[in-house]
């Protein structure tokens, strides 16, 4: 999605939404692009805190 295999970003602790915010003015095509966001390999919603923790942006996928 950011065509980066791995990126480290410097935030201020707050919530999902504000790291979203944060990626989506670095790397403008994000907000048109679905996916679900993990936190610690666990999906996570967007008022989730940030932990300081490996953050994933997950495109679609289906299970069987």
């Amino acid at each position: 999605m950011t065509q980066k295999d791995e990126e480290q970003i410097e935030t201020s602790k707050g919530s999902i939404l504000e790291l979203l915010s944060t990626l989506n003015a670095k790397y403008s095509d994000l907000k048109h692009k679905e996916f679900q966001i993990a936190q610690n390999q666990e999906l996570v919603n967007l008022e989730t805190k940030l932990t300081g923790a490996e953050i994933a942006l997950l495109p679609p996928f289906s299970g069987g």
